[in-house]
């Protein structure tokens, strides 16, 4: 099924569609899903809401036949779900999707590595924030030290993965771990994206006052490394992206705060229960899960995900204040993915 791409409110195309396999998370990271919050009492999703896996192979079917190549697989924690490794080797199999990632905080890699390898999957994006134990152990709610991913990147690395390492930055919390990444990761070869602090949902207790910029930390790099600046790699990349002149590794930034990128996103969510997302600061989503279960046809979702794009006018960072961003109610990050 070969369809005309579709095009929303300012010309950008869909190409990439984020789905959410699980609400759910064995961390519990405080600009995330912070465990005053998120308790050992918090209601997750029933496993009969979620998505099965062919309903979400059939959905991203029809989002790949209206243009979408590149699936990145995300939570939650994805390595939750036990039936990960058959979701990840269908959609890497569906015809017109040219990449499959998979982001996650890397804690369950020794279990599900080798098998997500062995049905295609070939890229990771594995959260860390810190260095320092005491800090990371903080900031992941869990008391995880930072030791057992590092051990887990390394196994990741040797099964035959491409991993680039996450850290979103707090002002006054890690931002003093900047360098201490940076020199690790350079050393190993391994790219680092520093994410500013967005206010993604609204338990996080954002402040525009605790987000650290690209600007600043490029400054804080480059006093001691030159970095070059590199081409995108596609039409609607999210970081932007440096190498070391040493050629030692690469660095990215995610600028949404700073440096906005809504008028390049190609980006489309979909939830763990089947909502279907236009933006990362959505207030609400269209069920598809409604239409999946309802008997609608493929021919019937397929119109209904095309009128939902072509109507979209999102460009939330754009127009983001701090007044906005306090009183607007948004999706949480653990329930639509990063």
């Amino acid at each position: 099924m070969t369809i005309e791409p579709i095009r929303d409110q300012l010309r950008r195309p869909i190409r990439d569609l984020r789905i959410s396999v699980t609400d759910r998370c064995n961390f519990r990271c405080i600009y995330c899903m912070p465990k005053e919050i998120f308790g050992d009492d918090y209601k997750f999703l029933p496993k009969n809401d979620q998505l099965t896996v062919d309903e979400i192979c059939t959905v991203a079917r029809i989002f790949a036949s209206l243009g979408v190549k590149k699936i990145r697989i995300t939570g939650g924690e994805p390595l939750l779900r036990r039936d990960l490794p058959e979701i990840v080797g269908r959609l890497s199999r569906l015809e017109g999707i040219e990449d499959v990632g998979l982001t996650t905080n890397g804690l369950l890699l020794k279990q599900y590595a080798q098998p997500l390898f062995d049905q295609g999957l070939r890229r990771l994006n594995i959260s860390l924030d810190a260095l320092e134990p005491e800090l990371f152990a903080y900031m992941n709610g869990r008391g995880i030290e930072p030791g057992i991913i590092l051990d887990n990147i390394i196994y990741a690395r040797e099964v035959g993965f491409q991993v680039k390492v996450n850290m979103v930055v707090q002002k006054g919390v890690n931002d003093r771990e900047i360098l201490p990444m940076a020199a690790y990761f350079k050393q190993l070869g391994i790219t680092l994206c520093f994410i500013e602090f967005m206010d993604v949902g609204n338990d996080n207790a954002w402040s525009i006052e605790q987000v650290v910029t690209k600007q600043e930390i490029y400054d804080r790099l480059s006093a001691g490394d030159e970095l070059e600046p590199l081409e995108p790699h596609y039409y609607g990349e999210v970081a932007q992206r440096y190498r070391y002149k040493d050629g030692a590794a690469e660095i990215g930034f995610i600028t949404s705060v700073s440096e906005s990128f809504c008028s390049t996103c190609t980006r489309a969510r979909l939830s763990s229960e089947g909502k279907f997302y236009t933006c990362l600061f959505a207030s609400r989503g269209f069920d598809l899960r409604e239409l999946l279960r309802g008997g609608a046809s493929e021919e019937e979702i397929l119109s209904a995900i095309r009128g939902v794009w072509e109507k979209r006018e999102d460009r939330y960072s754009d127009e983001r204040t701090q007044q906005r961003a306090s009183q607007r109610t948004k999706i949480n990050m653990s329930y639509i993915g990063g």
